[in-house]
């Protein structure tokens, strides 16, 4: 047998935005050699293919299933369309043309700026499954622990994997645990990497910012803050139809800064640093399949990638003020060596490993795949250009903090075959096991503890380094645990018209027990151009052990003041006497109901959805001891002087309901060439509908779940938003034009008057280009071109200046971004 690619490509694949236009797929329904990729052509590649036509693997294990012949709502998002922008991120790309996808860009909140979790359909980003080639990806060490969307998840982190190493991705909007396992409660993210025997390219992106700052203090043009990205890809053949696809890429962004003004110094001055990190990073995946015998084939694919990031906690300032906290404080930067303030930068060092290698054959009629998939993902952390009180005069500058490290095991088996039953019936069965580590470690003395003899440090002087303190060896754990699941999934084309489909999964893990999972599907084509579908599902997702397992002390800033907090497990002495309970599994119940109309080049799909989550895990408000004795007796046991606590707990229940609606046209002319129209939107509505209460033996009971949490679920992403495209091109040249409308964002605060929200707001991108099919390929673009910024954060909520606008924008908050985009195919 010849090598068989993960998924039979049809021969064309849509973009919401785009065509793919830089690979040869084989005919559906056909045994594929794997054919040798092309440059970029001249015309795009869908202006001789039907549109729809473009075959899926994600939400369904059916042979040759298209997009619009799915049961559920499948987006699929070509490489071309994820590079035609001026970010070269996958999460942040993905978000700009997916129009169910949050990215938004969170500053000064630790390791959280650096690992920025991406959401779907509103809901947490540990609720989303991603998969790299069909295969479930790793998700990060870090975790969320700060205020920010997606606090307290610990979610895959999709900028490891290069846009340049992409074919396409596919995006799954229903619930599918029955057929993937946990995770996949708001749907899946499948991220298909390039295949290519032959041909290569390279490119440079350049970008820089040109953009108007109004903070609620202050007014200032900013020109630079530029982004450098080189990307180069090559594929090899071997043999009759062996192949390996090599990617390469390299990231070098300077940060970006839109503080305020700080009014605690005089004279006022921008003394915070608040936006993108700074950040240097390489890449580099590999992708390769080929045939070992007639019946017997190799995949394997293996990525690896190293980030330096560096961010910017809180300033620490020389007051201005006359107080006695100020005189200590004074005295605190003097012993330091900081007379005059000084910016802590919290440096994190990621290192990721994404493999998968497997053998497919056909035994009996049965097509069989044996998988095993490796991934691991390491997070060091160093506070730079600090201080540890503490130490006095003798304090260092700076500090390693410790690491945090998650590692995955996941072996599968899936057997599929069709049978001869109603129009056709396929059967697909498999297991799976999986084994999972989580490890933390300390980091120095210094970046945590106390000294050992200083004896000029000012007296009362939290311990640990001032922005972000280590990992105390208290807080060095090292976890694991084992699942394994099997699955049986059916789909049924009972008449021409009658799609059926029914799956159910069991799992087990060893530290929680077992669950199972089902989903109906149906799809009826009332006509050739009109369809109905629709899916009832239940689903879960499992705590994580970051989740179970993480502790630590660190600073955390409520209300503009940086309060000592330690996170602790749910089931640890101090969690318990708070009010912690062992965790257990999400639990969701989801509901879609939708539409496929098509007629020549226009295609229009419309579903509506309903997701009920119960047992929902948080974190939990930081429970202070101040006025408490009872609280305060109990932090005491940690031995580490925190004025809070805090730790996960499950109780919540939310319901989220909304519409996704995706239109697209594609019109060929006779001489001007073809036009795209694409418009996506999304109107979403999340309400949460119960609230833990504490289970402690505590006078007053704590709060658990306060205000700012629920309105961050229900109001930290937005509720409307939809995106306008026209992509044009005639033989070598192109453009594309695009607009992205958000609805008000709400970052809320403890009461009403400190809610922050970013309007409702419409960002325009424009970009020209030039593509040959083999030489040179060139792109000028902009993001934002009318330097649009979510609204100020008023003075009365930013006493320290920092915080200029809203981190909780769907579109960031740095303005107009300029761009080029230079290579070369061959």
């Amino acid at each position: 047998m010849t090598y068989r690619p993960l998924a039979l490509a049809g021969a064309s694949v849509l973009a919401l935005v785009a065509p793919l236009a830089d690979a040869q797929t084989p005919t559906p329904g056909t045994p594929a050699v794997a054919e040798p990729a092309q440059a970029a052509p001249a015309a795009d590649a869908a202006t001789t293919a039907d549109e729809g036509n473009d075959i899926i693997v994600t939400g369904t294990r059916a042979a040759g299933r298209t997009r619009l012949d799915s049961v559920s709502p499948v987006d699929v998002l070509s490489a071309a369309s994820l590079q035609r922008q001026g970010t070269t991120e996958v999460a942040a790309a993905l978000a700009t043309i997916a129009p169910s996808i949050d990215f938004p860009r969170p500053s000064a909140n630790d390791a959280t700026d650096a690992i920025r979790p991406a959401t779907l359909r509103g809901l947490s980003p540990d609720q989303t499954l991603v998969l790299i080639n069909g295969i479930r990806g790793h998700t990060s060490a870090n975790l969320n622990t700060n205020g920010t969307v997606g606090r307290g998840s610990a979610a895959v982190d999709l900028n490891t994997v290069p846009t340049f190493a992409l074919d396409r991705i596919e995006v799954l909007r229903d619930g599918a645990s029955a057929q993937y396992g946990s995770d996949a409660i708001a749907g899946v993210i499948n991220l298909r990497l390039r295949e290519a025997r032959s041909g290569g390219g390279a490119q440079v992106n350049y970008g820089f910012y040109d953009t108007q700052v109004d903070t609620a203090r202050n007014s200032r043009h900013v020109t630079g803050e530029n982004s450098v990205t080189v990307s180069a890809w090559q594929g090899i053949g071997f043999g009759d139809d062996g192949f390996v696809t090599l990617t390469g890429e390299y990231l070098k962004r300077q940060p970006t800064n839109r503080a305020d003004l700080d009014t605690r110094v005089s004279p006022a001055r921008v003394t915070g640093r608040y936006g993108d990190p700074e950040v240097e990073q390489y890449t580099g995946f590999v992708n390769a399949g080929t045939s070992l015998t007639d019946n017997l084939s190799l995949y394997a694919f293996g990525g690896y990638q190293e980030r330096d990031t560096r961010s910017a906690a809180f300033p620490r300032v020389n007051p201005a003020a006359q107080t006695t906290a100020a005189a200590t404080t004074r005295r605190q930067l003097a012993l330091a060596g900081y007379p005059d303030g000084f910016l802590p930068l919290i440096n994190t060092k990621t290192k990721d490993i994404n493999s998968a290698a497997g053998l497919r054959s056909t035994l009996g009629g049965f097509d069989l795949d044996l998988s095993l998939s490796y991934g691991r993902n390491t997070v060091d952390f160093r506070t730079l250009n600090s201080a540890n009180y503490a130490y006095g005069s003798a304090t260092p500058r700076n500090f390693y903090d410790g690491e945090v490290a998650y590692d995955q095991y996941v072996a599968g088996l899936d057997v599929t075959r069709k049978f001869d039953v109603f129009q056709s019936l396929n059967l697909a069965v498999g297991i799976e096991g999986r084994r999972e580590g989580y490890k933390i470690s300390a980091g120095e003395r210094a970046s945590y503890g106390y000294p050992a003899g200083a004896t000029d440090a000012v007296a009362g002087s939290a311990p640990g380094a001032q922005g972000f303190g280590g990992f105390d060896p208290r807080n060095a754990t090292k976890r694991s645990r084992r699942s394994g699941s099997v699955y049986v999934d059916v789909e049924a084309q009972v008449t021409d018209r009658l799609l059926f489909g029914i799956a159910g999964r069991a799992e087990d893990y060893s530290d929680f027990g077992s669950t199972a999972n089902g989903k109906l599907s149906a799809r009826y084509d009332v006509a050739d151009w009109f369809a109905l579908r629709g899916t009832a599902s239940t689903g879960f997702r499992a705590p994580s052990l970051q989740q179970q397992y993480f502790t630590q002390v660190a600073s955390v800033v409520t209300n503009g003041v940086p309060v000592l907090t330690g996170t602790v497990p749910s089931t640890s002495e101090v969690g318990r006497a708070l009010g912690g309970l062992p965790l257990e599994p999400e639990k969701s119940t989801n509901l879609s109901l939708g539409t496929v109309i098509r007629a020549g080049g226009f295609d229009l799909t419309i579903d509506a959805y309903r997701i009920h989550i119960r047992d929902q895990i948080g974190l939990s408000e930081n429970i202070a001891g101040a006025g408490n004795p009872q609280v305060q007796a109990i932090l005491a046991q940690t031995n580490t002087g925190v004025a809070a606590a805090r730790f996960f707990i499950n109780g919540l229940a939310s319901t989220t309901k909304g519409i996704d609606a995706v239109a697209h046209y594609r019109w060929r002319t006779t001489g001007a060439g073809a036009f795209d129209f694409t418009v996506a939107g999304n109107i979403n509505d999340v309400k949460v509908t119960r609230v833990p209460t504490s289970t402690a033996t505590l006078d007053p009971a704590p709060t658990l779940f306060a205000r700012s949490r629920i309105l961050t679920l229900e109001d930290g992403t937005p509720q409307q938003k939809v995106t306008g495209t026209i992509d044009w091109s005639l033989d070598q040249i192109g453009a594309l034009a695009r607009v992205t409308y958000y609805g008000d964002v709400n970052q809320p605060g403890t009461t009403p008057a400190a809610d922050v929200r970013t309007g409702d707001r419409a960002i325009t991108d424009f970009e020209l280009r030039y593509s040959a099919t083999r030489g040179a390929q060139i792109g000028l673009g902009v993001s934002n071109l009318f330097d649009v910024y979510p609204r100020q954060t008023s003075i009365a909520n930013n006493s320290t200046g920092v915080l200029g606008f809203p981190y909780y924008s769907p579109f960031g908050f740095n303005g107009r971004f300029l761009y080029v985009r230079a290579g070369l195919n061959w």
